[in-house]
């Protein structure tokens, strides 16, 4: 039997799970197994795609449905329920059961930069993965704002309210939103990047490219930047791990 596992999304081409397992299936040596990406337009054609593949074992879930999907999965834990939003999805016997890896995978690669003077945080856009950062930053008693072109979540303002004196106070910047992936690598988040200095930190949830407009930015400034490509690894490690029952002592939900 061909085991599968995938990535459910919309404009997935630029994707690097495809390449990130295959990868770890011929470094591993782990056959008959493939990894397929699942592009579709709404939300709708999971049940499509779930009827159409009796072989599929598990799935990521990526931009626009980390929150859409929620209604989809028959068994959630509460606090991911709570939470609104999940990553990775695991079949057994036709039912399926979400997770979050990207709560790990962010607090992960997150605290390795962190500074004991990095206290408030902007949090850029209100998608899914914005939850998981939010869950994060409270467990790690960092006080937030989400940022967005419209204030859809409470303690949430626009990017024209973004000021010399709040980006003075809230020195960690992280972009959550898609702006600035490939192929539109000359576009960035709107924010005053000139108020910006070395006490700052900017995170980037985009990986491709590496290094996008709004890094380059920030690094121009002095401050410490990262991308998303370690959490995409932990994360992606960890969606093996759920799947293939390895035992797992980091998941509290």
């Amino acid at each position: 039997m061909i085991k599968i596992y995938g990535l459910v999304g919309k404009n997935i081409f630029y994707s690097f799970s495809k390449k990130f397992f295959e990868k770890k299936f011929k470094k591993e040596k782990i056959k008959n197994t493939i990894y397929s990406l699942y592009d579709i337009k709404n939300i709708s054609f999971l049940k499509k795609i779930l009827n159409n593949n009796s072989n599929l074992l598990g799935f990521n879930v990526t931009i626009p449905y980390k929150e859409k999907i929620m209604n989809k999965i028959h068994y959630i834990n509460k606090k991911l329920l709570k939470i609104g939003s999940i990553n990775t999805v695991k079949i057994i016997n036709d039912k399926t059961i979400g997770y979050n890896t990207d709560i790990y995978g962010f607090e992960k690669s997150f605290k390795k930069n962190l500074k004991f003077f990095h206290k408030k945080a902007l949090i850029l856009g209100t998608g899914g993965v914005s939850k998981s950062i939010m869950y994060v930053l409270t467990k790690l008693g960092i006080k937030y704002l989400f940022v967005s072109r419209k204030k859809k979540e409470k303690n949430c303002i626009s990017y024209s309210e973004i000021s010399k004196e709040l980006i003075y106070n809230y020195n960690i910047i992280i972009n959550c939103t898609p702006v600035g992936t490939f192929p539109n690598i000359n576009e960035c988040p709107n924010i005053p990047y000139k108020f910006l200095s070395k006490n700052h930190y900017l995170y980037d949830l985009v990986y491709n490219p590496k290094e996008t407009l709004f890094l380059k930015k920030g690094k121009k400034k002095g401050c410490v930047v990262q991308n998303g490509i370690k959490m995409l690894f932990l994360q992606a490690n960890l969606s093996w791990k759920i799947w293939n029952n390895f035992k797992i002592d980091y998941i509290d939900y």
